[in-house]
């Protein structure tokens, strides 16, 4: 495989897991994070910062309305919920495995 098949691949795979994650409200970014160590907010987060690498001005917000198809205070209104004390617990012990 050539580098531009290569990176058009990455490209439509990336858009493909962005499409999921937006359709799929119902997971909640500290169930990522406990279950997979990333969420929308890190795919935002590596977004603005391979834009920094090549040159191209974004900030955070810009690449938070690109993960979540819409301004993150709409999404966060309309779809986040208050962690439960399980989720908690579970992140932090997560945290603590990562820095043990």
């Amino acid at each position: 495989m050539n580098k531009d098949d290569r990176i058009e691949l990455e490209a439509a795979v990336f858009r493909r897991l962005v499409e999921h994650l937006r359709q799929h409200t119902e997971v909640q970014n500290i169930d990522l994070m406990i279950l997979a160590d990333f969420c929308r907010n890190c795919l935002a987060k590596w977004y603005t910062a391979a834009a920094e690498e090549r040159g191209i001005v974004m900030d955070y917000e810009q690449a938070r309305e690109i993960i979540y198809g819409m301004p993150y205070r709409e999404w966060r209104d309309k779809f986040q919920r208050e962690a439960t004390a399980e989720q908690l617990a579970a992140y932090e012990r997560k945290q603590q495995a990562k820095s043990g």
